[in-house]
């Protein structure tokens, strides 16, 4: 299946219909991490990140499942409820 973003010299090109419900994508564009997601209602949900050490972490990531658990330390790391 095609990877549903992708970016040219205009900007970022998103096909939310080759996107699955529930599932998060990433893209890395211009020192930016973009998470996005297709909820249940057909909804975009759209989230940049400018951290350094995220944006750095996630442009080395090899996997999707990397990405995941990046982010997932992440929040358990900076969410005082999860600890």
């Amino acid at each position: 299946m095609t990877y549903p973003i992708s970016s040219d010299e205009n900007g970022i090109n998103i096909k939310p219909e080759l996107m699955e419900k529930e599932k998060l994508y990433h893209f890395v564009f211009k020192d930016k991490v973009l998470l996005l997601f297709k909820d249940s209602q057909d909804f975009l949900n759209c989230y940049e990140i400018e951290e350094e050490e995220l944006v750095h972490q996630v442009k080395n990531s090899k996997t999707d499942e990397e990405v995941e658990k990046i982010f997932e330390k992440y929040i358990q790391r900076d969410d005082p409820k999860i600890k």
